[in-house]
């Protein structure tokens, strides 16, 4: 029997590697003889790196960059040996870096991403995939592109501060150093977020109040700002043919207002292809040809709730899984599971053939999420007992 084993990681307790081993120890428990094929996912947010480091050649690296707060802070991304690098704008940006009364998308920046993407650039790396998500910033990506060398003028000719409030002030902008420096790079973005930049879903009004910007003005500044600094690139856009290759009219595209408008600027100034960040590391790590050689897949999450039919890991598996073979058995393995009404009822529409939370008592938060290892080997172990028992009382 040939086991695919395809979870996401289970947030706060176990990385999408621990769950694979889990399910593997509980599994092999009753099928020691089977062949277990581990495929560790993620959505292109946290872990987007580390689970691609398991299934592709290559070798961290790690440099000094520039936090949101412009402090040295240490980065790390993973370059694999055919020149790809895997980047998480969170290792340079990220809401993690700042304390909660350091939150502030004002001024807070995504320089640290272009230094990632410049030291990528300049160890070999052809091919960029950037993981969107977690970031401190609402720049609409300003920051990185200084970092690449883009110069963003104000009204009297000065370079333009750090900050998302700062934006308001953008005059002109050379993009020129991109020319060159991306001239034969491929930028693919892995982004599951669908508002625009600017507007009542954008990136302000919608991720800015976890950023730190609680009050309508801020959101109103932050706004405001990023809609002009989108203006000022379209104009831009035109008046620089031949310069640089600078797409305009990015603003409105699903994903432009992700981290705070990074996705903005990677497709405005990068030329990138946002996707939905399921179906780009499905592809990466070839998904599609281990479910087509699969007898039994067995997927999970931290939470199976209402949300799962919206692109998450569990339900991506199950649907592509039974696209290729409708009769392939799916089975999902979940921290826990919704049973209300309305989730249920996108449950039924899923094509999971057994969904089963992993937690086996009534226990306080901090113990479930110490325990989740042995939980998922236990709930393993169990469903593959089941599956053993219903195979002996129905023999073929």
């Amino acid at each position: 029997m040939n086991i695919l084993i395809a979870p996401d990681s289970f947030k706060e307790s176990l990385n999408a590697i621990e769950v694979c081993n889990a399910i593997k120890e509980g599994f092999s428990q009753v099928y020691p003889n089977a062949e277990y094929h581990l495929l560790p996912l993620a959505d292109g947010g946290e872990g987007t790196s580390s689970v691609l480091s398991y299934v592709l050649d290559g070798e961290w690296q790690q440099i000094k960059v520039h936090d949101p707060l412009m402090r040295p802070v240490t980065a790390k991304y993973f370059l694999t040996h055919d020149g790809m690098a895997i980047i998480e704008v969170a290792e340079a940006c990220g809401l993690h870096l700042l304390a909660s009364a350091e939150r502030n998308p004002l001024i807070t920046t995504t320089y640290g991403v272009g230094e990632m993407i410049a030291d990528a650039i300049g160890k070999g790396a052809i091919r960029l995939l950037i993981g969107l998500g977690g970031s401190a910033t609402n720049d609409a990506g300003a920051g990185m592109l200084q970092a690449l060398g883009v110069r963003i003028f104000d009204t009297n000719g000065n370079l333009l501060s750090a900050g998302g409030a700062n934006l308001i002030d953008t005059h002109s902008i050379d993009a020129s150093p991109l020319k060159d420096l991306l001239s034969t790079i491929k930028i693919a973005v892995a982004c599951d977020v669908t508002s625009p930049l600017c507007g009542p879903t954008g990136a302000s009004h919608v991720f800015g109040p976890q950023k730190g910007a609680t009050s309508a003005d801020d959101i109103l500044t932050l706004d405001q700002a990023l809609a002009h600094f989108a203006a000022v690139t379209d104009s831009a856009a035109f008046s620089l043919t031949g310069t640089h290759n600078i797409k305009p009219n990015c603003a409105d595209v699903e994903g432009a207002g992700a981290a705070g408008g990074l996705g903005f600027a990677l497709m405005a100034y990068c030329q990138a292809g946002l996707k939905s960040g399921f179906d780009t590391i499905s592809e990466v790590v070839q998904l599609d040809q281990h479910l087509a050689s699969a007898d039994l897949v067995i997927t999970g999450e931290g939470k199976l709730d209402a949300q799962t039919a919206m692109g998450k890991v569990a339900s991506g598996v199950a649907l592509r899984a039974k696209a290729i073979n409708p009769s392939l058995p799916v089975i999902a393995i979940c921290g826990s599971v919704d049973r209300d009404l309305s989730a249920q009822n996108r449950f039924n529409n899923l094509p999971f053939d057994v969904v089963m939370p992993s937690i086996q008592k009534p226990d306080a938060l901090e113990n479930i999420l110490a325990g989740a290892y042995p939980n998922v080997a236990q709930t393993a172990y169990q469903l593959a007992a089941a599956l053993q028992l219903g195979q002996r009382l129905n023999p073929e």
